[in-house]
C-alpha cells in the first residue's frame, strides 16, 4: 500500500475510533444508489444531530474489535456490517436523526436491471409522445389512443411491481414520460443504543412504554414474594405509611404526617353536618304542610262514613 493510502487509512481509523468512543446511539443504514454528492448533503444535514461514517466494513470491523476491551457492547454491531453500509451516530435523539435521513431522499429514474423498491403506476392521460410510438406502447400491452396529435394512455397502468427487476423497455418508457418513480437515500436497517439492537420501525415512545411495563411487572413480583427491589421500594414505603396511619387513627400514637390527615378527617364531619342543617327549614316546611294533606284525606273519608 502506498504511503498516501496508508495515511488515509490511519486517518479513517482515528476518526472511526473517536466516533465509536464518543457516541452510544447510532443507526446502521444501507447506502445503495446513494452518490457522493447526496451523501455530502446528508452529512451537512446531520451536522448538529450527530455524524456520518462511511467506509469499508473491514476497517470498521477492525475499529470495533480494537475497542472490544473498553466497549465490548459494540460487538453487537458486527453482524450488521455489510457492503455499502453507512453508520449515522446520534448525539441525542434517534428520532431526529431518522427524520433528517428521511428528508434527504432524492428522486431517481428507473434503471434497467435494478429491483423496484416500490410499485410504479403510469396514470391515464396525455403522454406528449408522437403517434409513431404507438407500437412501442402496444408491445408493453398498454392501451392507447391518438388525441390531438399525441398518444393518450387510456387507463392507469401498473407497469412495475415492488421487488420486480426493471426491464429496458419499462425504463425507456418512464424516461420518455419524464417519470422518476424511485427515491433513494440511506435505508436504516438497525438501531443501536448502548449495546441493544432493534428495528428502526420501533420508536423511542414504544421503548419507553415497554420499559414502564417492565418496571411495573418487576414491582408486582417483588411485592408478591416479599423481595425488595428498586422498583418495589416506593410501593413498600407507601404501604408501610398507610399501615402507620391506620394505627395512628386507632390509637393515641401520632406523628406529624398523621396529624395532618387527622385534622383533615375531623374537618370533614363539620362540612357534612352543614348539609342537614341547611335542609332543616325545608323539612320543617314539609312537616307543617303535611297536616293539611291529612285533613283533606280525613274529609274525603268522612263522606263515605
Amino acid at each position: 500500500m502506498s504511503s498516501g493510502g496508508s495515511k488515509r487509512k490511519n486517518v479513517f481509523i482515528e476518526k472511526a475510533t473517536k466516533l465509536f468512543t464518543t457516541y452510544d446511539k447510532m443507526i446502521v443504514a444501507e447506502a445503495d444508489f446513494v452518490g457522493s454528492s447526496q451523501l455530502q448533503k446528508i452529512r451537512k444535514a446531520i451536522r448538529g444531530h450527530g455524524a456520518v461514517l462511511m467506509g469499508k466494513k473491514t476497517m470498521i470491523r477492525k475499529v470495533i474489535r480494537d475497542l472490544s476491551e473498553s466497549k465490548p457492547e459494540l460487538e453487537a454491531l458486527l453482524n450488521y456490517l455489510k457492503a455499502n453500509t453507512c453508520i449515522i451516530f446520534a448525539k441525542d435523539s434517534i428520532t431526529d436523526v431518522k427524520r433528517v435521513i428521511k428528508e434527504q431522499r432524492v428522486g431517481a429514474p428507473a434503471k434497467a436491471g435494478v429491483f423496484a423498491p416500490n410499485d410504479v403506476i403510469i396514470p391515464a392521460g396525455g403522454t406528449g409522445m408522437e403517434p409513431t410510438m404507438t407500437s412501442f406502447l402496444q408491445d408493453l400491452k398498454i392501451a392507447t389512443k391518438i388525441n390531438r396529435g399525441q398518444i393518450d394512455i387510456v387507463n392507469d397502468v401498473h407497469i412495475i411491481k415492488v421487488g420486480q427487476k426493471v426491464g429496458a423497455s419499462e425504463a425507456t418508457l418512464l424516461q420518455k414520460l419524464n417519470i422518476k418513480p424511485f427515491t433513494y437515500g440511506l435505508e436504516p436497517k438497525i438501531i443501536y443504543d448502548q449495546g441493544a439492537c432493534y428495528s428502526p420501525l420501533i420508536t423511542e415512545e414504544d421503548l419507553l412504554n415497554k420499559f414502564k411495563q417492565g418496571i411495573a411487572n418487576i414491582a408486582a413480583i417483588s411485592l408478591e414474594i416479599g423481595y425488595p427491589t428498586i422498583a418495589s421500594i416506593p410501593h413498600s414505603v407507601m404501604n408501610a405509611f398507610k399501615n402507620l396511619l391506620a394505627i395512628s387513627f386507632e390509637t393515641e400514637i401520632t406523628f406529624d404526617a398523621a396529624d395532618k390527615f387527622k385534622a383533615a378527617a375531623s374537618a370533614a364531619p363539620v362540612a357534612t353536618a352543614a348539609a342537614p342543617a341547611a335542609a332543616a327549614p325545608a323539612a320543617a316546611k314539609k312537616v307543617v304542610e303535611e297536616p293539611k294533606e291529612e285533613s283533606d284525606d280525613d274529609m274525603g273519608m268522612g263522606l263515605f262514613d
